[in-house]
């Protein structure tokens, strides 16, 4: 009896042992069914830019972005571009995104310096760091971390997506010979660099790319920096303004953003994602190289011009602003605890990456010159 019992209670295990076996089979199947994307699915998504339509590089690469997702994503992300001002205005477009009304925007983070102070550190610091140094520190050196945490109760993501490199320190309607001459000047500058204008004396004013030209040459503005020679160019700021100076000590690498509502971003499988940050990293590097490549021959083009005056600005107009950018920033850090965050972290990459620059590419440049 005891070994009928026996026989009966060993082949209840196997049986719900094999019961067991079969349910587990099918959940792990339901598991990997559930973690392979869902290929059919098509995405729709709105972009917006602070951008003029058909912009050289700026609009002209956000539209070869969109086309880049869709290609790489056999058409399952499509992204259709809206220029500044088609569906919003060029300077709420971290609205448009943060509010869920579109899903991916592209532009820079100084234009929300209002809502987000430290974002200034995220495109361009006075007398800062290059493209080069920039790139490093949001890939290798926590910037692009420190990026996110800031943009987190936006509902936004940020991804560096272009670099204008070393910009021009812009057109004026008058020769800057002292650092006087800055006194009571209406500059379209924005940023930081803005706010050391103003230490300067002068008036700061914001305005987007659309607009500078008839606010230059009607005169509410006395000089205006846009980007570097290209764009300057084509905007035709050379019709406006007389005199060109050099170097851009207010945007010495000037990154552009791909910001995506992080909603959105995380309805997409994973390998959308990944095909989103890849994209914003090939334009990233696309943006950069194009204005390298293509600033020198307009700055030939505008130095030819009979009206237009290219020139450095005087040395001790850089040393003074410099003076005024170091106190501006210690300013700036005291009144805001993420400001002052950002800024000691920025501080101490930049002089890692200084020290390094020193003997490569500075040692080199140097060589050079002595040929």
């Amino acid at each position: 009896m005891l070994k009928r019992w026996g026989l009966f209670a060993l082949l209840g295990s196997s049986l719900l042992l094999g019961a067991c076996q079969q349910e587990s089979a099918s959940n792990t199947a339901a598991t990997a069914d559930a973690a392979q994307p869902d290929t059919t699915k098509v995405y729709n998504w709105k972009m917006v830019t602070t951008w003029p339509p058909n912009f050289p590089i700026f609009q002209q690469g956000v539209e070869k972005f969109a086309k880049d997702v869709e290609a790489m994503s056999n058409g399952r992300l499509k992204v259709q571009v809206f220029a500044g001002g088609e569906l919003v205005p060029p300077l709420q477009t971290f609205d448009a995104v943060s509010q869920g009304t579109v899903q991916m925007g592209h532009g820079a983070a100084y234009y929300w310096a209002g809502k987000v102070p430290a974002a200034q550190f995220m495109t361009a610091v006075p007398f800062g760091m290059t493209a080069k140094g920039m790139n490093s520190w949001f890939y290798q050196g926590g910037g692009l971390e420190l990026w996110r945490e800031m943009y987190e109760p936006f509902n936004v993501v940020p991804y560096p997506a272009g670099n204008s490199g070393v910009q021009m320190a812009g057109w004026f309607n008058k020769k800057i010979e002292s650092i006087d001459d800055l006194k009571g000047l209406k500059m379209r500058i924005p940023g930081l660099g803005g706010k050391v204008l103003a230490k300067a004396g002068g008036t700061p004013v914001l305005l987007a790319g659309g607009e500078i030209y008839t606010a230059l040459e009607r005169g509410t503005i006395d000089a205006t920096e846009w980007v570097g020679p290209f764009h300057d160019e084509r905007l035709g700021l050379y019709r406006a303004a007389q005199y060109y100076y050099y170097p851009g000590w207010h945007e010495p690498g000037t990154v552009l953003e791909l910001i995506v509502n992080k909603e959105a971003l995380a309805e997409l499988p994973e390998d959308l994602q990944k095909i989103v940050e890849i994209g914003a990293q090939a334009l990233n590097q696309w943006m950069y190289s194009k204005f390298e490549g293509l600033n020198i021959q307009s700055l030939r083009e505008l130095a030819a011009k009979p009206n237009v005056e290219v020139m450095p600005l005087p040395e001790t107009v850089l040393a003074e602003l410099r003076r005024l950018t170091d106190i501006t920033l210690n300013e700036e850090a005291e009144k805001d605890p993420k400001f002052k965050k950002v800024y000691e972290a920025f501080k101490a990459f930049k002089a890692d990456h200084q020290a390094w620059t020193d003997i490569s590419d500075g040692a080199y440049y140097d060589l050079l010159k002595a040929e």
